[in-house]
């Protein structure tokens, strides 16, 4: 009785909301101490106690398949789920980054591919750090940011497949959804405003001076030397030349020379 899904729920993609996540998780999640000790008898206003209890995010890990706590608040949302309303304030949440996350998640799960686009959308600017647990068992950092563009590009995440959506292209093509605006567009309008209205005298000279000092000129001694030659081991030193210059002997005569060799009497 605790497991089923609540009688009032209405089915998402065609099928009970519960089988979205694969059946052999299912039960390890029913089995796991959270979900016996944590998630019994949640309503949609007490589970955002547990989601704000939240450290990280993760699917399951380890070689028995471990949920972590956030698969199991996910699967507790299937099972009760909680209205629109709830869900929209969950990711429009700036305080806890994790409620947030499990409220995108969700989201991303039950609501359709408009929906996903509007509301995930504008997280893009949220670029604080979470820390996401691998199947590994491993920690990983990451950021909001990056987390839904996983969520929006990406065929599975977690280990769970998510259902397909629309690409927004073609959203757009249709005109069932307006073209996405950066929040970036604005800063570089408005620098490259600021641009045009300086004069021209102000880039002559400076840029002239700046190209100058990317490009510094290499000094006629560094490209004038000759890389040094390796000497093979073994070879003798090289002889050193004498400073001073060799002695020159002067020229004698014959008749001198003849008077040195000739015997005294």
């Amino acid at each position: 009785m605790a497991n089923r899904t609540v009688k009032d729920a209405v089915t998402i993609k065609g099928t009970n909301p519960q089988y979205i996540i694969e059946k052999i998780t299912r039960t390890r999640v029913y089995e796991s101490k959270f979900w016996k000790e944590e998630c019994f008898a949640l309503t949609a206003e007490l589970i955002v106690d547990k989601a704000m209890d939240l450290k990280y995010i993760g699917g399951t890990y380890g070689g028995n398949i471990k949920p972590t706590p956030f698969l199991c608040l996910i699967l507790k949302m299937l099972q009760i789920q909680p209205e629109k309303d709830i869900i929209i304030e969950f990711i429009r949440n700036e305080d806890y980054k994790y409620v947030r996350c499990l409220g995108a998640y969700y989201l991303r799960l039950t609501g359709t591919a408009i929906d996903c686009y509007n509301y995930l959308e504008p997280l893009y600017n949220d670029y604080r750090k979470i820390k996401v647990k691998n199947r590994n068992g491993v920690f990983e950092l990451s950021h909001v940011d990056e987390y839904v563009e996983s969520l929006l590009t990406e065929e599975s995440w977690i280990g769970q497949t998510l259902p397909r959506i629309q690409l927004r292209y073609v959203l757009e093509e249709t005109n069932l959804l307006e073209p996405r605006v950066s929040a970036l567009d604005d800063d570089l309008m408005d620098a490259s405003s600021d641009d045009d209205e300086l004069p021209d005298y102000v880039y002559s000279e400076p840029r002239a001076k700046l190209n100058m000092r990317k490009s510094p000129r290499k000094s006629p001694i560094l490209t004038r030397r000759s890389p040094p030659v390796s000497k093979p081991r073994g070879s003798p030193p090289p002889r050193r030349r004498s400073r001073t210059p060799p002695k020159r002997r002067r020229s004698v005569s014959p008749e001198k020379e003849k008077r040195r060799r000739s015997p005294t009497p």
